[in-house]
């Protein structure tokens, strides 16, 4: 059975292309008879409580539903710390003492085939000079994985095939925090999802977490990148570019079926004005069907 989810990150109200995006996997697991999944993914920076309430009543209000109870990332540190400790085990991870500057000139020399965000393995190779001053400095290793270089293809429903050398990505971060790719691979291996369907933002760095699939023997799940919406300079919708949450339309006299009418407009599947409820939405979701390049707000 299809298992499909929504994974926010808590810190602040979802806007219009959040929305959009939690509608879209809403209604691509629904159209298979599946059920859906809300995971709040509050170990991100700035994740609060309240925030957690709000989305979910925005969720609620465009008309999505969810078949079991909302789960947490910060209550699922253990299972995070097992999967962490396996690949420690295997000889897998390195410790890593690079500052965010260092891993930015070290990723923008030239190095081979450049990668978005690509590490090139300084830490592997430092000297034990340089070793012994940063220890000095009371530097905290973050742990990366050892990737070594292999190469991975994925596939996904909108965008097809992409290629890429997988880097040595951080698994845990300085703190001890688990870090993002490793935490979503293991929550949705150990909720049973099988569908994930968020923001194209995401489709270059799903070959990390299919090789992080790989290494732990977790299933892979079917990827379907949606298109995102962006403010009128281009850049992900964000709080600066008006009112773009649920709240600031119904503080302008919309109405959430308008808001979720929007979300079906923009996709070309309604006529703009449109008013539309969540069953309706879920009648005209077509996967293939999506736009391939992201939607201006305000359009």
């Amino acid at each position: 059975m299809t298992v499909g989810r929504f994974a926010p990150s808590p810190t602040g109200p979802l806007h219009l292309g959040n929305l959009r995006t939690a509608a879209l996997a809403w209604a691509a697991a629904r159209s298979e008879d599946g059920s859906f999944l809300i995971r709040l993914e509050d170990q991100t920076s700035g994740a609060a409580a309240d925030h957690c309430v709000e989305q979910l009543a925005d969720l609620a209000a465009i008309g999505l539903d969810w078949d079991e109870p909302v789960t947490r990332q910060s209550e699922r540190s253990a299972l995070h710390r097992a999967a962490l400790e396996d690949l420690v085990a295997r000889g897998l991870t390195y410790e890593c003492t690079c500052t965010r500057r260092e891993v930015r000139e070290a990723a923008s020399a030239p190095h081979g085939e450049p990668t978005e965000g690509t590490y090139p393995g300084t830490c592997l190779r430092l000297p034990a000079a340089e070793r012994r001053r940063r220890e000095r400095e009371g530097r905290r290793p973050a742990l990366r994985l050892r990737a070594e270089g292999v190469r991975l293809q994925v596939t996904d429903l909108r965008l097809g095939e992409f290629e890429t050398t997988v880097d040595d990505l951080v698994l845990a971060r300085a703190d001890g925090v688990v870090a993002y790719h490793l935490a979503v691979v293991v929550d949705d291996a150990d909720t049973g999802v099988t569908q994930v369907v968020r923001g194209d933002d995401l489709w270059t760095s799903t070959p990390r977490q299919v090789l992080l699939q790989r290494l732990l023997a977790l299933p892979t799940p079917s990827y379907l990148h949606v298109p995102l919406v962006v403010g009128s300079d281009g850049a992900r919708l964000a709080k600066r570019h008006g009112a773009v949450t649920l709240r600031d339309r119904l503080a302008v006299g919309e109405t959430a079926e308008e808001v979720l009418g929007w979300c079906a407009a923009s996709l070309g599947w309604a006529e703009p004005g449109t008013s539309m409820r969540a069953e309706e939405f879920l009648a005209r979701f077509d996967a293939l069907g999506l736009p391939l390049t992201p939607t201006r707000w305000p359009r």
